[in-house]
């Protein structure tokens, strides 16, 4: 399985549109962070509105690719958090630092031309 990442100008979207072996979020997580080298993006929009439960593994994933990205100047905005997801970053103590999160992909997309 493998995550589409699409480019939409200086950002790259991906969506996680099932749940993911430990194997699939480090591959994931591997091509989102270079795809953003090669295309020198400024914002990576996730999108998770499909997905109703997360393992600790794939939240620690996702809260790394975020940090990551930051690192390498890309701002990270997560959408569609189901609840089960946020208990699940609750119960972690993931904090998501410096990362926004919305609704909805519309409303990811607006948020990251806001910050360009």
């Amino acid at each position: 399985m493998t995550v589409p990442i699409i480019k939409l100008g200086d950002n790259l979207i991906i969506t996680i549109q099932t749940e993911m072996t430990d194997d699939m979020a480090v591959e994931a997580q591997n091509k989102i962070l270079s795809r953003i080298r090669e295309t020198e993006a400024r914002g990576l929009l996730i999108d998770l509105s499909v997905i109703d439960v997360i393992d600790s593994f794939m939240g620690r994933v996702l809260n790394d690719t975020a940090m990551m990205a930051r690192l390498m100047g890309a701002q990270t905005v997560v959408a569609g958090i189901q609840p089960g997801v946020a208990v699940t970053f609750m119960e972690l103590g993931l904090k998501m630092k410096n990362v926004y999160t919305v609704l909805d992909i519309e409303q990811g997309l607006e948020l990251l031309k806001s910050l360009e």
